[in-house]
Parts: structure tokens; C-alpha cells; sequence
């Protein structure tokens, strides 16, 4: 079947290279595809914070920013069977701003960490 005008469509050369992951394949829309090892990164890693800690452990103030509630509290441990156990308090509050911030405090190691901003 040919297009209208009568004119068959080509394919570029390296259509096909594309498809077979040859040198042209780098384009190929898979994570990772074409890359080092080494430029892979970890998504939502945290990153240390300051926070000032109100009645019962719960952050007041979180990087010099007030926090106007609390919405959920919860407890993560795993790798507790490891030589590297992982505990951590982890709080969802809302800032004055409206912002809604996810911080933990490690339990094992020690510090306040921000998850998510």
C-alpha cells in the first residue's frame, strides 16, 4: 500500500540499527539505555536536615520553617537481621507555607533527614 501521491515512505538506514541496538539504538527510550554504570542515581534520596523537635519528639520547625501540623507519624525498621539495621520515625507535616514535607529522624545512626520536599 502506498501513501497518497503514489510515493512509498523510506526508512532511514538507521531505523533498523535502531531496533537491532546497534550504535543507533542509543536513543532507544529505555532508562538506562546507553549509559555508564556510573551515571545512574538514586531517586528521593535524603538529605540532611534541621529540624527543632516539639512535645513528644515531633518537629516544630523543620530548615527554619514553621510547621503548622502534623498529618501522619509511622515507624519504618528493616535490615534488622543485618549487620546494618535501619530504624526511623518518619513525619508528613504541612509548613505555614502550605507545603506538605516528609522528614525521619534515624533512630540507629542519629540525625534528621529531609525524605521528601
Amino acid at each position: 500500500m502506498t501513501p497518497r501521491g503514489g510515493k512509498r515512505a523510506r526508512r532511514s538506514s538507521d531505523a533498523g540499527a535502531r531496533r537491532a541496538g546497534g550504535e543507533a539504538g542509543r536513543g532507544s527510550g529505555r532508562a538506562g539505555a546507553g549509559r555508564g554504570s556510573g551515571s545512574a542515581r538514586r531517586l528521593g534520596t535524603p538529605k540532611p536536615t534541621s529540624v527543632i523537635q516539639g512535645d513528644g519528639g515531633s518537629p516544630r520547625n523543620i530548615a527554619g520553617r514553621a510547621v503548622d501540623c502534623v498529618r501522619e507519624e509511622w515507624v519504618v525498621e528493616d535490615r534488622w537481621w543485618t549487620g546494618r539495621p535501619l530504624r526511623r520515625r518518619y513525619f508528613e507535616v504541612v509548613l505555614l507555607d502550605g507545603r506538605n514535607v516528609v522528614v525521619f529522624r534515624d533512630l540507629v545512626g542519629g540525625g534528621w533527614f529531609l525524605q521528601r520536599s
